[in-house]
């Protein structure tokens, strides 16, 4: 009851403010980028609320319960991806005038198929980013309430989708912006009182790790998907009617939807293929992936694929869309990197504590809910069920501020650049993609939602980030090239997640760059754009649209005559495409 009241608050808030954006939607630029007038405070928090998914306020704790100190480098691989946002993308992208990346890539090369190609990313990147957010919230609400798990994939996917709807990427601001700060409060106070209720003992045995062998009490698990476990010599469990009965030695199937109960002082069995949390290496400050034993590696792979995923992922990039210029962009980046900064002081709480209160949750690959089961270890009084309700709110926070932005990116890669069409279209897009996003987080239970948002990661970075870096920074840059590269990172990031899917017997390195493909997929699809760019010749305006995202929108057009642009652009087939950002541009470059 506790955590219904607690969840209930969040959705009403979020459907309000939907409603409050209702009456300031009359065009696609009002609905895609909120008619570009978001201060740079408002928008840095909104940026903030939109970037802290599940797999930062869940998913960090709960990947290191499960792999130990080296986790805390995914947090410091997405707010480094903000330094270099800042540096690269952030002022450049919003003065090209563009609504959404693929409206970019064909303002910047001219070309329709890459424009569709682009769409094509977005539609993955979205998916796989989408995917754990509905994925989460269903396993949450199922283990502090006890629903089924298809529960809370519904009630997020509703959620987001109405809002949306019905105020656009206003109402996605304000929204996002109010649950950042809503988010960091119901993460922050709660570390601070679980750190004040566990006692010396617990703080000491966090710091000092111990791999998980024995159940400290008595233990139910439910295992949402099946498992095999390795199980040793004294290990019990607890029948229906209370008899104790001991689990031969070996291998241990245990079907989906299965209930166990471990008595306090029973051996713990182990998850197959998986190190048992405390055990040796697990304070180890690098990420051995899979247990492979190569943790700089693993750790590389993590920090190349968050770091230059943030450049690329969609729904952060038209973010920067919606401020007034590009120096309002450039400080949105900055403030975002100080307010992402905050919050990911706490992650690493939550995790030590799970790793001594909780550590039986990786056996039913249930890590994730970490974070929203330690207050109920902690206290078992009404207390402990309060703190479990605001942490539940704020998880349901997380789910809804990032999936508003990630569901807007995808409708509008539909409506906008696929099939174009008006802001009725748009809100149907957003519906449709809904329930199919809800269709394809029921099945998902069985993936770890922190790998699944990685993955995201790896395919912007494989694709976008040589997309908007070249095309931002190299006039030489042809859009055959671009194309070859986005192709190239996208088959070859994919490829590479299928293969691992399958789950093929290979170990050691091979099986890091296969789970994790960033430090040769992004490296691959640079080589590809450059080396295809330079057999060809850039259009002669291609010089004309560089300094258009170079140049401060306050000022001439310094290097050219008016008329010089004119023959320019007026020549080429540039000003005659569909895309509305390219007819934009072409209309700023002569002022």
């Amino acid at each position: 009851m506790i955590v219904a009241l607690a969840v209930a608050p969040v959705l009403v808030v979020t459907l309000l403010i939907g409603l409050r954006g209702v009456a300031a939607m009359r065009t696609t630029s009002d609905f895609l980028v909120a008619s570009r007038r978001v201060s740079p405070l408002l928008n840095s928090a909104a940026v903030s609320g939109e970037y802290l998914s599940a797999a930062s306020f869940l998913g960090v704790a709960g990947l290191m319960v499960k792999d130990g100190v080296g986790a805390l480098w995914y947090p410091v691989g997405f707010t480094a991806g903000y330094i270099a946002m800042l540096a690269l993308v952030a002022a450049p992208m919003r003065r090209s005038g563009a609504l959404t990346v693929p409206d970019f890539a064909e303002a910047r090369l001219a070309s329709p198929s890459l424009r569709r190609l682009a769409a094509v990313v977005v539609l993955v990147i979205g998916a796989l980013y989408l995917v754990p957010q509905f994925r989460t919230a269903g396993l949450v609400l199922s283990v502090v309430s006890g629903t089924p798990y298809w529960v809370g994939v519904a009630i997020a996917g509703v959620a987001v989708s109405a809002t949306l709807a019905l105020g656009g990427m206003r109402a996605a601001t304000y929204v996002q912006a109010f649950q950042f700060f809503f988010k960091l409060a119901l993460f922050i106070i709660p570390a601070i009182w679980l750190l004040s209720q566990v006692g010396p003992e617990v703080r000491e045995q966090a710091l000092h790790p111990a791999e998980f062998t024995h159940f400290a009490e008595d233990t139910t698990l439910t295992f949402r998907v099946g498992a095999t476990l390795d199980v040793p010599e004294g290990v019990t469990v607890v029948e229906p009617d209370g008899t104790r009965v001991p689990v031969a030695a070996g291998e241990w199937q245990i079907p989906a939807g299965s209930t166990v109960v471990f008595p306090e002082g029973s051996r713990a069995p182990q998850l197959r293929g998986e190190a048992a949390p405390g055990a040796p290496g697990w304070e180890r400050p690098l990420l051995d992936l899979g247990d492979t034993g190569y943790p700089l590696l693993g750790t590389w792979a993590v920090l190349v694929a968050t770091m230059l995923g943030t450049m690329g992922l969609p729904h952060v990039i038209m973010r920067f869309h919606t401020s007034p210029d590009g120096r309002a962009a450039r400080r949105t980046a900055a403030l975002t990197v100080a307010l992402l900064s905050v919050f990911y002081l706490f992650p690493g709480i939550y995790g030590m504590l799970g790793r001594v209160l909780v550590p039986h949750l990786y056996l039913s690959g249930a890590t994730d809910s970490a974070v929203v089961a330690l207050p109920a270890q902690v206290d078992t009084s009404t207390t402990g069920a309060v703190f479990t309700g605001l942490l539940t709110a704020g998880a349901f926070a997380a789910f809804l501020a990032t999936s508003l932005g990630l569901l807007l990116v995808v409708s509008g890669a539909i409506s906008h650049d696929l099939v174009p069409g008006g802001l009725r279209q748009l809100r149907v897009a957003v519906l449709g993609a809904a329930a199919i996003v809800v269709l394809l987080a029921l099945p998902a239970v069985r993936f770890d939602a922190g790998m699944l948002v990685t993955w995201g990661f790896t395919v912007a970075a494989s694709t976008f980030c040589p997309l908007l870096v070249l095309g931002i920074w190299w006039s030489r840059l042809t859009a055959p090239g671009a194309i070859a590269g986005v192709a190239t990172g996208l088959v070859s990031s994919t490829g590479a997640f299928l293969f691992t899917v399958i789950q093929p017997p290979v170990d050691g390195w091979v099986g890091i760059l296969l789970v994790q493909p960033a430090p040769w997929s992004v490296p691959l699809a640079f080589i590809t754009m450059v080396v295809i760019s330079l057999f060809g010749r850039p259009p002669p305006w291609s010089t004309a649209a560089m300094l258009r995202l170079h140049l401060d929108e306050h000022r001439r057009f310094p290097f050219a005559t008016r008329s010089a642009v004119v023959r320019d652009l007026g020549h080429s087939s540039w000003s005659a495409r569909r895309s509305s950002a390219v007819r934009r541009i072409t209309r700023r470059l002569v002022r």
